[in-house]
Order: C-alpha cells, then sequence, then structure tokens
C-alpha cells in the first residue's frame, strides 16, 4: 500500500484500488461532477456509485471531462432492489452504463440482499462471462445471505461491500469472506461523522500527527478493507487520500478493533428484504 494507486487483487485476478471515491448522497449535477473530477485530479481511480444514488450520469460527465482515460478507472454501480430479478437487471444494467457514458464496468454489486437475488445473480454471472463487467459481487450481504447466493452460484462474488467502521466490525462476516476469498469493501468508514465522538481516535490522530479520519481509513486497510470516503470538499477529498505516508502500530489496530460494539449507523439488511425466512434454511 505505497500510494493511492495501490490495489488488491480480486479472486478472478482483477486489480481494485484499496481507496476509493464514494458518491452516496452527493447531489447530482455540478455537485458531483466536481467532487468526481477533484478525487481524480488528486489521483483516486476507484470511483463507486448506484442506479440508487441518482448521479450516475454526472458520475460519467466527470469522467469524461477530467481526461483521466476510462481503462485507468474501477468505476462500480449497483442494481437497485425494485430492479432486481433476470430480465429488469439486465435492463438496469443497460440503463446505468448509458447513464455513464461507458460500455462496461469495472464491478457491478447486488445493493442489497432480496427475495430475488439469485436470480439477480445468474443476471450478473451473464454480463460477466460476456465481459460487461470485469467483477461482480453484492451489498449489505451478511453471512446467511451469502450462503443462500451461493447454494447455486457459479461465480463466486468478488466484492461484499458492507458497513464496516470501528463499532461496526462483524467478525464472522470478515471470516467468512476470508475463507470464500471474498473482498470486504467499506461503506460509511467515517460513521458519518460519529468517529470525531471516540476519545481513543482523538488520542490516535495526536500520537500520529494525523487526523481522525484518517486514522481510520489507515486501519480499514491496515485490516485488509477497501474503504471509500465521501466527500464534496476538495480539502477533505485530498485528505482523505493522504493516508500512505504512515502506519499503525499492530498494538493500536487492536485498540480500535476493541472499539467494536456491532452498532450501525446505517440500515441492518436483515431487515430491508421482504421475505423474513428465505435467508435462513
Amino acid at each position: 500500500m505505497k500510494d493511492i494507486r495501490s490495489y488488491t487483487i480480486l479472486n478472478n485476478e482483477v486489480k481494485m484500488p484499496w481507496l476509493g471515491f464514494g458518491t452516496y448522497k452527493v447531489e447530482n449535477g455540478n455537485t458531483v461532477i466536481e467532487s468526481v473530477k477533484e478525487a481524480l485530479k488528486i489521483g483516486y481511480r476507484h470511483i463507486d456509485t448506484a442506479s440508487y444514488y441518482g448521479n450516475e450520469d454526472g458520475v460519467g460527465t466527470a469522467i469524461k471531462e477530467s481526461g483521466v482515460p476510462r481503462e485507468k478507472i474501477f468505476l462500480v454501480s449497483k442494481v437497485w432492489n425494485t430492479d432486481q430479478g433476470y430480465e429488469k437487471t439486465l435492463k438496469a444494467f443497460e440503463t446505468s452504463i448509458k447513464k455513464l457514458g461507458t460500455d462496461y464496468l469495472d464491478l457491478y454489486l447486488i445493493h442489497w440482499p432480496q427475495p430475488l437475488s439469485k436470480e439477480t445473480w445468474k443476471a450478473l454471472e451473464k454480463l460477466y462471462k460476456e465481459g460487461r463487467v470485469k467483477a461482480i459481487g453484492v451489498s449489505n450481504f451478511l453471512v446467511n445471505h451469502l450462503e443462500y447466493l451461493l447454494e447455486d452460484a457459479e461465480v463466486i462474488p468478488m466484492v461484499n461491500q458492507v458497513e464496516f467502521h470501528p463499532y461496526l466490525i462483524q467478525n464472522d462476516l470478515i471470516e467468512f469472506c476470508e475463507k470464500n476469498n471474498i473482498q470486504l469493501e467499506a461503506w460509511s468508514p467515517l460513521m458519518r461523522g460519529k468517529i470525531f465522538e471516540i476519545e481513543l481516535l482523538q488520542e490516535l490522530a495526536k500520537k500520529y500527527g494525523k487526523t481522525i479520519p484518517q486514522i481510520v481509513l489507515r486501519w480499514d486497510l491496515q485490516m485488509g478493507i477497501v474503504t471509500i470516503p465521501k466527500s464534496v470538499t476538495p480539502s477533505r477529498i485530498k485528505e482523505n487520500s493522504d493516508i500512505f505516508d504512515f502506519e499503525i502500530s499492530k498494538e493500536d489496530v487492536d485498540k480500535i478493533k476493541q472499539l467494536n460494539k456491532e452498532i450501525r449507523v446505517g440500515s441492518n439488511p436483515d431487515k430491508v428484504y421482504t421475505c423474513p425466512d428465505i435467508f435462513n434454511r
């Protein structure tokens, strides 16, 4: 992990940058265009969006205007719950790439576990086999959801993007994904700002001469977790990327791990789907 373009290698040999730029709740239009362009200017090469975010066309415009060749960017989108199912997913994919102004994605994810996730996964497998997507994966899948999906999957997911931060580590999920060679990725790594309230992180920021977000994002990487912080402020976009010039000691990594309380700042995946028993067989 030498710099912002350092990458992990997924289970199908595709290279995925450790640090990405998230766009959740970034307003479409000039706001997302300028923030993504700024991120690319700084050196980010991993951009994460989703159809649900409503800003895919802005992300696409930013990529086009940035001057960075498309093939140099690891571009991610996701299929939303109401678009799940085999045919609807294929149609949703076409809509997404049209908005993004590209003919392929580097990673396409199922946004949340749903009763139709197996059918949706078959569509993702088709896109992957056709070369329309370089890697496929899931988002917000817990162990029971992954076990359900893997019952019939021909392709093992390359990535599982989940809520992950010092208060929500999910050791069982980490263990399952490591066992199945599925790369974990963190959304909401900064706990929607709540990290600033944690005394240990305040102390570590002083110790390492870094900001609290930098401590948390560096901790993510040392935990082996890809991370995608979001900001629309140029100085913070840059700050979030300055995490490759220091290393947190093993002792301090463990101290942060001990903060785990299994507390979420986002939705619980077990409460987002509509059939409570389908994943618990």
